[in-house]
């Protein structure tokens, strides 16, 4: 019964083919949009979360600022290398700590000059960050101590100072101090707020201080906890500490920041999500749409084969029969424009996710949900056709003209 019905129904389809084909518009361009905002979501975060989860291992930032209730958070007094000396010596569970000083110069070599920020810090910036050096050292104990003038070059900046040459060993100057080239570091790319890691120098910190930045202070101071799980106990205790050697009483507000990357990470997750659901949402409407047509063209049907149905009746077919008949012509329509969105969505989102440079990440459930729920569709907006059809009077169905 079942069978013949839908064989009954596939023929009054292909029967009246573009008709079919443009009232399953909607549900395709409905099915389409839904398949290709969640696709292209998934994939910009897993793209946003990787990227800043190549930042650092278990990192968190600690900065001279005050977060305001509202606006942007204002600097206040920085920090000193003896905080972020301390945090290595008191705090458990800690494997690098990265004082970093910054300053925004001009570095020139030959005929060449860039503007590019210099960061001064020590070698544990290497392990908080978990950027290796691919050609050339690290400094050494007595650079550092020192101060000597000695500069790892991202490669960008090694563009464009040295295009295509071997910058190890060569000399450029920063600002106005000679700085030997002892390194070149790993390619890193942009960071996930768009800015380009690879356009940096970093120098050892007390040549920055003394040198370019004039005074000891320092601009920010990047730790790494020993693992995930003590990456807040770690948070809590220099917490703390600072607030001692800042000498801030109790119920006073820190003038300092503590953010680790893992709550940036779940931050942007939650974000892209809730973006990702209110889109989808939107684009749903246009199943809804498609619904409405999908039930405005099974009307129009009805209207045209009533002396069909007419007929169906007076030999003996029951309401229930033409009701399944009607309503699988629905259903079948909805299916069809939700198998072709949903290849079209894919398709399209495939594209779009090799154009702008996120994975594409395939969602078997994505295609799922939405092809049920398109055939949710024409089970709801056929319905009202399809009893209209089967509770037509025999006899004056076959009086109709």
């Amino acid at each position: 019964m079942i069978w013949t019905t839908l064989q009954l129904a596939w023929r009054e389809l292909r029967a009246n083919f573009l008709r079919s084909i443009l009232t399953t518009l909607g549900i395709i361009v409905g099915v389409a949009a839904v398949v290709i905002v969640v696709t292209l979501g998934q994939g910009l975060t897993l793209k946003v979360t990787s990227d800043i989860s190549a930042m650092g291992r278990n990192m968190l930032f600690v900065l001279p600022f005050v977060q305001q209730r509202a606006g942007p958070a204002t600097p206040q007094t920085p920090f000193k290398i003896a905080d972020a000396d301390a945090i290595k010596r008191e705090i458990v569970g800690v494997a690098a700590v990265a004082p970093a000083a910054t300053k925004q110069v001009k570095a020139v070599y030959g005929a060449n000059n860039w503007s590019v920020t210099v960061t001064g810090t020590t070698n544990d910036f290497f392990i908080v960050r978990d950027w290796g050096v691919a050609e050339g050292r690290m400094f050494t104990e007595s650079e550092l101590r020192g101060g000597r003038p000695v500069c790892i070059l991202g490669v960008t900046t090694k563009k464009q100072l040295f295009g295509s040459q071997n910058p190890l060993g060569a000399k450029i100057r920063v600002s106005t101090t000679a700085c030997e080239v002892i390194g070149l570091l790993a390619e890193k790319g942009q960071s996930t707020f768009g800015q380009d890691q690879d356009d940096t120098i970093l120098m050892p910190i007390a040549a920055v201080q003394r040198r370019l930045t004039g005074s000891d202070d320092v601009q920010q101071i990047f730790v790494s906890a020993a693992s995930a799980q003590q990456i807040h106990s770690v948070q809590s205790s220099i917490e703390a500490l600072m607030r001692e050697r800042r000498r801030i009483r109790a119920g006073e507000q820190e003038n300092f920041l503590i953010r680790d990357i893992q709550s940036i990470s779940s931050l942007v997750q939650s974000t892209t999500t809730l973006l990702t659901a209110g889109l989808s949402a939107v684009a749903a409407i246009s199943l809804l749409v498609g619904g409405i047509g999908i039930m405005n063209i099974m009307l129009v049907s009805v209207t045209e084969r009533t002396r069909e149905i007419g007929i169906r009746l007076a030999i003996g077919a029951l309401e229930r029969d033409v009701l399944l008949q009607f309503l699988i012509e629905a259903v079948l329509l909805s299916c069809i424009g939700g198998l072709i969105g949903a290849l079209l969505g894919l398709g399209t989102s495939a594209l779009i996710a090799y154009a702008i440079g996120v994975p594409f990440v395939l969602s078997p459930w994505v295609v799922v949900v939405s092809f049920v729920f398109s055939a949710a569709v024409g089970i709801v907006f056929g319905f009202f056709p399809a009893r209209r059809a089967a509770g037509l009077d025999p006899i004056e169905a076959l009086r109709y003209e």
